[in-house]
Parts: structure tokens; sequence; C-alpha cells
């Protein structure tokens, strides 16, 4: 499980798996999520610039966890 600490009001889906480094570039992380691989609170995600917020949780790929706190 990761904790993200979110420092702003809110960060946009494909910059938060940029940021922890999941992928190796934007693309791919817009790639990602369009190919439906991100459940948000568990509903599938396909919104790349989705805006999360703290108390978010995220599932990538069925086993990478994520909690936006």
């Amino acid at each position: 499980m990761i904790k993200f600490e979110l420092k702003a009001e809110y960060i946009e889906l494909f910059k938060l798996i940029k940021v922890l480094d999941l992928v190796d570039t934007g693309a791919q992380a817009k790639m990602i999520v369009a190919d439906g691989y991100v459940k948000r609170n568990g509903e599938v995600e396909r919104r790349k610039r989705a805006k999360l917020i703290r108390g978010d949780y995220l599932v990538i790929g069925g086993d990478v966890e994520i909690e936006i706190i």
C-alpha cells in the first residue's frame, strides 16, 4: 500500500501515476487510465485528468494500492 500525501487541493490521476514512478512517461500513465486499469474508490476510472482528493483510494492493475492522504 502506497500512501500519497496530497500537498495541494487535488492531483490529476495521470500526474499521480507519473509522480509515483509507476511508469516512465506521462503518455504511458494516460494509456493505463484510458485502457481501464485504474479503479478509484471501487469504480473503473477512465478520466486521465480526474481530480484526486484526500480520502480517494486507487487500485492500479489489480495489485498497486494507493491511498490519498
